[in-house]
């Protein structure tokens, strides 16, 4: 099969998330100028620089009550900072919770009971105990063609880790089994890993 994606696809359902998989879960949080809080997972996310470590996510819908975005991006404009918090399959659930299409007013902490902590670096809260939590101030926020999509870039100022997830100083995914997305419903999650050695290592 082939197609150009301007013709469409003629699936039930369109393949693209499917293709790009698994993709990690970015789950940002944010606060307003208002001191309104918020908490929503994005799974176009992922690491990409290393010194110093950065890291991106895109938006790509948006709310009546928002321009143009959703509540992530608009805060994240107003304020410079937000919060990436690693999801773990055991907070599978809130997770989702949080994804729901709440009024800007609707904390979703509040509203899927997590607990929350004041992250270190920048003023904005975290997910008390999530196996990680990436602190970043903005530095970009890049528009790309189609309604709605933003991409943001970050500069991690600070780093959270659990400890029961480092095991003889590494950090350990299978100790907490990292959340991915697939497409159309569908979730996976990291039980078991490998290792390669690159040529020449």
């Amino acid at each position: 099969m082939f197609y150009r994606p301007e013709d469409g696809h003629g699936l039930p359902h369109n393949p693209f998330n499917a293709i790009v998989t698994p993709r990690p879960i970015g789950w940002v949080s944010t606060r307003g100028s208002d001191g309104a809080e918020n908490l929503a997972p994005y799974s176009f996310f992922n690491a990409v620089a290393y010194v110093p470590p950065q890291v991106m996510f895109a938006s790509t819908g948006q709310k009546d009550d928002r321009e143009g975005t959703k509540d992530s991006v608009s805060n994240i404009r107003d304020t410079g900072v937000f919060c990436v918090n690693i999801v773990e399959y055991a907070m599978r659930d809130v997770m989702n919770v949080s994804s729901g299409p709440w009024p800007r007013e609707v904390d979703e902490f509040d509203k899927a009971g997590i607990e929350r902590a004041e992250c270190d670096t920048i003023p904005c809260s975290r997910v008390a105990n999530a196996p990680a939590n990436l602190e970043c101030e903005l530095t970009q926020i890049v528009q790309l063609p189609g309604a709605a999509n933003f991409v943001v870039f970050g500069e991690v100022t600070g780093i959270h880790l659990r400890d029961d997830c480092l095991v003889d100083g590494q950090f350990d995914v299978t100790r907490f089994q990292p959340l991915a997305r697939l497409g159309y419903r569908d979730y996976a999650r990291v039980t078991e890993v490998f290792s390669l050695k690159r040529p020449g290592e």
